[in-house]
């Protein structure tokens, strides 16, 4: 921790503690008190303990303790199915705000599920299909009131890029049948997750590298739309920088004028509206309304103008309905289900990273709680249930729930109504979509994605944390120059290896006291913290495993020799004592207590004294347990470092 110790110290509570001396007067009238041992457990409560902390620190179910059958059965409905927590208090008044919402999101929901659909290379109706089934289960089992559901633009550009790795889109029976498969895989991922407690896995993908992946991915994104901005009929499959460039300047005999004109004109009108819902966000029905209102324009001038004969590529017939089944398409065998499980975990992953932190976000602004492992598994049996009603991937969506906010949504009745409105489409305005132009729909992907880049956000990795940075611009250059799989694996690559370096490369800061109180500090931070004569205090910031503890031995053993030097040096007091504060040092493992006994071992043969200063509990329970408190002796262990400093001035 590295932390004061205040002039103002209590007793801890009562427990077995070792015979360590107490209540010893020396300067300033301070006293030194005992350090307690902690109750005693057996191995399966501390086993419960710890496995309780790492799966369910939150601890949904303590609110069932002392109640009856009954009620603890009511409580556990209520956890799986939210909706008959706040149902029973839903009335006319919430459902006239869920209603506009609803409205409001499902204007942008219906032309961004067509994109999306396209993005993965899936026919359009499937972005519909995907728009209805989810959004009705979400409402059912989610735990977010704003979270509005349904195909994003990340997920369904991974699974297009690697499914088609194997697969070609222009073989659709086959394509599609892999994209409900590997959708079914990412359900049950999800679900597990969820199920297992083990959400944290998802928190292997740290923000910075998230930010460069979304950023590379968004600029991929929006140049492979320069093929329906352009009208371009033969472009390339590929996801890199290079070859999406050189095969849209390769092509140019394909560019056709009136696509290009009608195109910008419409990627023009909708970053203005964007623009116009930014500056001023009470105005963000301008924006969410602009792809709807946009699809309506440019399917009336394709119509009118017959400009399908001149040239302008169109959606053509699409077949409306119910979602049909796709149960008897899930066939979990073949030379390509190793495939489609790799695709189902990666766009599980992301999905859920982008589903969860968006619904934290606006449960933040509104004062509620997520259940973040409710909130996989409700994701993944949306998208388990999806799978067998043609539907890809879904998840929330940052987009359509900032509209469903803004829009005054109350409750997960919102998603109902979006879902009734795409099932009214699907039933009667689908034939109105025959006429709609391609290029509407990639100047409507062009939009979504560009807020992905968040150039705010990297300026900031680099003023704040300069390997954030690196994390962040190699995921982005991994993505932009190699292949959207290649980056994401790079980014989970470069978190991973921050961590490893975090874990077996822990701080440790030199302390020195602060003239006229009994308060201890990092002396490079603070420029009035001296070192005290004759001893060396040394804070250890990191729990102290197996993974560290050969390095944290070199690391103050080194210190402890340039300590030696310097007071050499300048023929200052030899050193006498090394002090440990241990405040920081929240677990230590076996190799963690042999560290400390090697060290112990090591300065003995200098002739030099060490001390352990305010080690916690579990620290505590192990030092007893082990005997190393034995080997350390009575007069080795105390509360905080002034303690530990005057004691030992005292016994010199």
């Amino acid at each position: 921790m590295g932390g004061a110790e205040c002039n103002k110290i209590e007793n801890t509570e009562n427990g077995s503690s070792v015979d360590l001396e107490s209540s010893l007067p020396y300067g300033g009238g301070l006293e030194i008190h005992k350090v307690n041992l902690p109750p005693p457990k057996t191995t399966l409560q501390a086993l419960r303990h710890r496995l309780g902390e790492v799966f369910f620190p939150d601890d949904p179910l303590r609110q069932l303790n002392d109640q009856t059958c009954f009620r603890r059965f009511v409580l556990c409905i209520q956890y799986i199915f939210p909706i008959f927590q706040w149902g029973t208090e839903y009335n006319f008044q919430l459902f006239k705000s869920d209603l506009v919402s609803g409205l409001t999101i499902a204007s942008l929901a219906i032309p961004q599920g067509i994109s999306y659909a396209k993005l993965a290379n899936l026919p359009p109706i499937i972005g519909l299909y995907s728009s209805f089934v989810p959004p009705l289960i979400y409402a059912v089992l989610g735990s977010s009131r704003d979270l509005a559901v349904g195909p994003v633009s990340i997920a369904s550009l991974v699974m297009g890029s690697m499914l088609r790795e194997a697969v070609s889109p222009d073989d659709t029976a086959v394509y599609i049948q892999l994209a409900f498969i590997a959708t079914f895989f990412a359900g049950v991922f999800q679900a597990s997750l969820g199920l297992f407690r083990l959400g944290f896995i998802v928190d292997f993908l740290s923000k910075p590298t998230l930010i460069g992946f979304m950023g590379g991915s968004a600029i991929i994104v929006s140049l492979q739309q320069l093929k329906g901005l352009f009208g371009i009929t033969h472009f390339t499959n590929e996801m890199g920088l290079i070859p999406v460039l050189f095969s849209v300047f390769n092509n140019r005999s394909e560019w056709a004028w009136q696509t290009i004109l009608m195109g910008f004109s419409f990627l023009a009108f909708l970053l203005i509206t964007r623009h116009v819902s930014m500056v001023k966000p009470k105005f963000f029905w301008v924006s969410a309304a602009a792809p709807l209102t946009s699809v309506i324009l440019s399917t009336m001038f394709v119509y009118l103008l017959k400009a399908d004969k001149h040239g302008i590529k169109i959606i053509g017939e699409l077949h409306g309905g119910l979602n049909p089944p796709s149960v008897n398409m899930l066939r979990f065998h073949g030379e390509h289900l190793s495939l489609v499980v790799r695709t189902g975990v990666v766009t599980g992953i992301l999905s859920l990273t982008e589903g969860i932190a968006v619904g934290r976000t606006f449960g933040s602004m509104k004062n509620y709680q997520i259940d973040g492992n409710k909130e996989m598994m409700a994701i993944g049996a949306m998208n388990m249930i999806g799978s067998c009603a043609s539907c890809y991937v879904t998840t929330g969506s940052f987009s359509r729930s900032a509209v469903n906010y803004n829009a005054g949504s109350k409750t997960a009745i919102s998603n109902i109504v979006l879902a009734s409105a795409v099932l009214i489409t699907l039933l009667f305005l689908i034939p109105l979509f025959y006429y709609t132009p391609n290029l509407i729909l990639s100047a409507i992907i062009i939009i979504a994605v560009i807020g992905l880049i968040d150039y705010r956000a990297i300026v900031k990795l680099w003023k704040v944390d300069k390997f954030d940075f690196l994390s962040c611009i190699t995921a982005f250059i991994g993505v932009l120059f190699v292949s959207v799989q290649s980056g994401l694996l790079i980014a989970v690559g470069i978190s991973i290896l921050k961590i490893f370096i975090h874990v077996t490369r822990p701080n440790t800061v030199i302390m020195g006291n602060i003239p006229g109180t009994q308060c201890y500090q990092n002396i490079s931070h603070y420029r009035e913290a001296t070192k005290v004569p004759s001893f060396l205090i040394i804070a250890i910031e990191s729990p102290i495993y197996f993974a560290n503890s050969v390095y944290l031995q070199e690391r103050l053993l080194r210190w402890v020799r340039e300590e030696e030097e310097q007071t050499t040096k300048k023929n200052l007091n030899s050193l006498k004592c090394v002090i440990l504060d241990l405040a920081a040092v929240t677990s230590i493992d076996t190799s963690g207590l042999e560290t400390l006994v090697e060290l112990r071992n090591k300065l003995n043969k200098r002739d030099l004294k060490i001390v352990l200063a305010n080690p916690s509990e579990e620290v505590m329970e192990k030092l007893y347990k082990s005997q190393t408190l034995k080997l350390y002796g009575s007069d080795a262990i105390y509360m905080t470092v002034g303690e530990a400093v005057s004691a030992m001035s005292n016994h010199q």
